[in-house]
């Protein structure tokens, strides 16, 4: 079984968040109405410092296909 590369993830105990999960590396878990990001992974100092560039896109896709699966709900 292929995993996708973005889920969504609720919890009622934080109501008020949206919550993306990346599966590839690096895995983290988005809070979208934050931005605030938890990794799930031990970095190096290499990795480190692709992190600081990537960040970004990381938020950016993850928002993206948060957009994109609301939209889709939306429509059915």
């Amino acid at each position: 079984m292929e995993i996708p590369k973005y889920l969504m993830g609720d919890n009622s105990d934080y109501p008020d968040s949206l919550f993306v999960i990346h599966t590839d590396f690096p895995r983290f878990i988005i809070d979208l109405t934050t931005d605030e990001v938890e990794w799930l992974e031990e970095f190096d100092q290499h990795d480190q410092k692709e992190l600081e560039t990537e960040t970004e896109n990381y938020i950016r896709e993850a928002t993206e296909f948060y957009d994109r699966e609301i939209a889709r709900y939306e429509n059915d």
